[in-house]
């Protein structure tokens, strides 16, 4: 049987987040792919942003070509975003730094996969946060169009990222991430 996430819908315009905090402290786990075919990897993120375009709720993550789940970004037009509490640190160093190339990262870390509603993607049972998202456009990072070139710290690597902006379609997380509506 195949767990489904249990944790409460937020409607979008009530989700609460310190999005900088959410990236550059927490991290967030980025996972693409199909769950119910077991053909799915994820990879820690800690660069990436919340936000409006196009009149839609905005997620943007980075995503280098060499990475393992940049084959599922390309692959599945949607993912997810799970934030954890600071007790799952230690699994989202594993994730982050070791590929699913080489191993079952996933079965490593601990964690459980679950189903997400409208999502091929799964997130996962001990999260906090999870953010369900539509692939809406892709951009690779050109570093010779960076106005200070130390603003993209990678600027010297051969493969720059791949920018995904993905519209949010559901949020579901813990209490203190739902306000009210504005």
């Amino acid at each position: 049987m195949i767990p489904e996430l249990s944790l409460p819908s937020i409607p979008l315009d009530s989700l609460r987040v310190a999005p900088h905090a959410l990236f550059d402290q927490q991290w967030l786990l980025l996972t693409a792919g199909d769950f119910a075919a077991g053909d799915f990897n994820s990879m820690t993120i800690s660069w990436g942003a919340l936000g409006t375009i196009w009149n839609r709720p905005l997620v943007m993550v980075a995503v280098r070509p060499t990475r393992y789940t940049y084959v599922f970004m390309e692959r599945y037009p949607n993912f997810t975003l799970s934030a954890f509490a600071p007790v799952y640190r230690p699994a989202l160093n594993l994730l982050g730094s070791r590929s699913g190339r080489e191993m079952d990262k996933i079965a490593a870390s601990g964690l459980t996969p679950a189903a997400v509603p409208g999502c091929s993607a799964p997130a996962f049972m001990e999260a906090e946060l999870v953010l369900v998202c539509e692939k809406m456009y892709w951009q690779d990072v050109n570093p010779a169009q960076m106005c200070d070139p130390s603003f993209y710290l990678d600027s010297a690597q051969p493969d720059p990222h791949r920018v995904y902006f993905g519209e949010a379609r559901a949020a579901y997380g813990l209490a203190r991430f739902a306000g009210e509506a504005a």
